[in-house]
């Protein structure tokens, strides 16, 4: 760990890590696709890298099989500068696999391996409390609300959190094939909606929790709550909305060689939180907040441009590069 991320306020990231199999051609199905790539995975795993490579004071809690895709993950999560306490193995259950087809826009389906995987079982007595209160920002997203006892776990860190004073940041990253079904997965992920400070959703997940037009400004307040500090649409390569209180706008995207946009949407919430973190008064100054949303697309964007969530997270120097460029 440096110096600097040792002393800068402390994000946890609560929830998944797995490893994801990626086809190495674009736009073969699984069925039809040769070979794989092993690429490290897992939303909340993902942000957590993206915030220690930024140069971010970044830990992570959640549960990995003990076997040698388990360790292997928290070993990258260490190489990667993240604090590592917080992870728990499982004697019993394996570290939870996911089969990505890649579109050949670079869009993405998944098949998962989970009957139950390691990190559905992580238990609340098994959980670091005094990493989670010590933290400036809780990050979590919906996954681990799917089954016991790991939801229970999710819902016991949220409330120390809470009661500790820290900010909390929800990123619902919506997986079907992982709910029972698509009401299951609304009512789950809208279950603890109202608790967040500051929530993440991509257009089409608004689309599926509003069954709605994505695009219009009435449909994504009726996810808004007062209790929100911030609500981000992000839409893809064309930026991203902001709400709050005070003010609402958009910051545009960067164009770049999309090739696989996995892990796009943790490098953004990584970056951002990383912002908030450093500058809790972000949400009320609008100028702040729409640098910081630009820099997170920049970020979002460049770790388009190579296969894998982590292995394409970028550092500050890249997207200060391309924000340059793109003046």
């Amino acid at each position: 760990m440096s110096n600097n991320s040792a002393k800068s306020p402390l994000i946890v990231s609560f929830g998944e890590m797995l490893i994801d199999f990626v086809p190495d051609v674009a736009g073969v199905s699984l069925a039809d696709s040769y070979a794989f790539i092993k690429a490290p995975g897992g939303a909340p795993a993902n942000v957590a890298c993206a915030i220690a490579k930024l140069g971010g004071n970044a830990a992570f809690i959640g549960k990995v099989g003990d076997d040698e895709f388990g360790h292997m993950l928290a070993n990258l999560l260490k190489k990667n500068g993240v604090n590592s306490e917080g992870i728990c193995f499982d004697k019993d259950a394996r570290t939870a696999l996911a089969f990505v087809t890649l579109k050949t826009d670079g869009q993405r389906e998944f098949m998962f391996y989970r009957n139950p995987s390691a990190d559905m079982l992580l238990k609340e007595s098994e959980l670091k409390m005094d990493l989670v209160k010590q933290a400036k920002i809780f990050h979590y997203g919906s996954i681990s609300l799917i089954s016991e006892p790991c939801k229970s776990a999710h819902m016991a860190a949220m409330k120390a959190a809470k009661q500790a004073g820290v900010l909390l940041s929800y990123d619902p990253n919506v997986r079907l094939p992982l709910w029972p079904s698509p009401d299951a997965a609304r009512d789950g992920i809208k279950s603890i909606w109202n608790q967040a400070d500051f929530v993440k959703v991509s257009d089409d997940e608004v689309e599926f929790l509003t069954k709605g037009d994505a695009q219009k400004d009435e449909v994504v307040m009726s996810l808004w709550n007062d209790n929100f500090k911030l609500l981000i649409v992000t839409d893809g390569p064309n930026g991203c909305r902001y709400y709050t209180k005070k003010f609402k706008g958009r910051v545009n995207g960067f164009k770049v060689k999309t090739v696989d946009t996995t892990g796009a949407g943790d490098s953004f919430v990584g970056s951002f939180l990383l912002a908030v973190a450093n500058d809790p008064n972000i949400f009320d100054d609008e100028k702040k907040l729409k640098d910081a949303l630009l820099f997170a697309n920049a970020c979002g964007a460049i770790s388009t441009t190579q296969k894998g969530a982590i292995p394409s997270l970028p550092d500050k120097a890249q997207a200060e590069k391309l924000i340059k460029e793109a003046k």
